[in-house]
């Protein structure tokens, strides 16, 4: 291990520079916190939750290793476990703001102060940003209003409670179709409204889709969603024609893709104008010392390409790290 200091005996050390400090708990965070563990570097991870969207997602079918797929919520846990072995602490806490300090060493890393919103500043000598992105609004008059009172953006989470009622599912990727299915499952009578002709889903869940006979609006996108104190009717629209309509509906599941989880790095300039942190091919920000891995770098977003970012991002690191020992050691 390269770093000052320690685990104090109360805690998290604040004093303390981490070898390499990870934002995010999801797959490409755990697994850059296990492969840069197991070099035997100090680290640490700071994260508002456990797992990201993964944790969110119902059933994974894709994911190598489970050929009869996996619970998001148990493939996480299981991520989680392996870094709880490898003694790498966790700080449930969101990050606010990221500053390289100025280099110890001309050719080796930067120090790194990570203030966090609970008013929280960690030191490190590299850091890895795995935030992942979040849910896209759809953003029409009373998406936000209705927030937790019929409109949702996680079908796992909120399902159940829509058992016997009607609600509509946007979006028509692989993530809508998965939680429509999902959602018709465990008895919610949904309807899917997608903007195009066609869906973008893989093949295999679009024939399973079409098996189950749910039904569809195609061409039409959600302009309204009306209520009182919870979500009554959805205006829509037919892109072709123009027709205006209105659909009595208990609920609203948005699945239209991801947004990049970056304000706190804007300042730095390391993001391309929707928000992606762009990185080499060794998950290299235009920062030294600073790395992206997983969703927030605008890659295919699935949990395999997440975990090897995760890998080569920890790799990377190891090879800056060591490249500063030997000189420390020269000197």
């Amino acid at each position: 291990m390269f770093s000052l200091g320690g685990l104090s005996q109360g805690g998290i050390d604040e004093t303390k520079t981490w070898d390499v400090l990870i934002i995010g708990a999801g797959p490409a965070g755990f697994t850059a916190a296990i492969y840069s563990a197991r070099y035997g570097f100090d680290t640490l991870i700071i994260s508002k939750d456990i797992g990201g969207n993964v944790a969110l997602t119902d059933i994974i079918e894709n994911y190598p290793g489970f050929p009869d797929g996996v619970k998001g919520s148990e493939l996480a846990n299981r991520m989680h476990e392996q870094v709880k072995k490898l003694d790498v602490p966790i700080i449930f806490d969101e990050v606010e703001r990221i500053d390289p300090a100025e280099c110890a060493y001309y050719e080796g890393p930067c120090k790194f102060e990570v203030k966090t919103k609970n008013g929280k500043v960690y030191k490190a000598r590299s850091v890895i940003i795995t935030v992942g992105a979040e849910p896209r609004k759809l953003r029409v008059p009373g998406e936000d209003k209705f927030y937790g009172r019929g409109v949702s953006y996680c079908a796992t989470c909120d399902g159940p409670l829509f058992k016997g009622k009607d609600v509509i599912v946007v979006g028509g990727g692989n993530t809508a179709l998965q939680e429509a299915l999902y959602l018709n499952e465990i008895g919610v009578n949904v309807t899917l409204v997608h903007r195009r002709e066609q869906f973008r889903a893989d093949k295999i869940l679009q024939d399973r889709f079409k098996q189950k006979g749910i039904p569809t609006l195609l061409n039409t996108v959600v302009v309204e969603i009306k209520g009182d104190k919870k979500v009554e009717s959805v205006v829509l629209k037919n892109v072709k024609t123009g027709e205006i309509s209105e659909k009595k509906i208990d609920g609203v599941f948005v699945f239209i893709g991801y947004e990049p989880k970056t304000d706190f790095v804007k300042h730095l300039g390391i993001t391309d104008e929707q928000g992606y942190i762009p990185v080499d091919m060794y998950m290299r920000t235009k920062i030294k010392g600073l790395f992206a891995a997983g969703d927030i770098t605008n890659v295919f977003k699935q949990i395999a390409v997440a975990v090897g970012q995760g890998a080569v991002a920890a790799n990377s690191v190891k090879e800056l790290l060591e490249n500063w020992k030997s000189q420390v050691q020269e000197e």
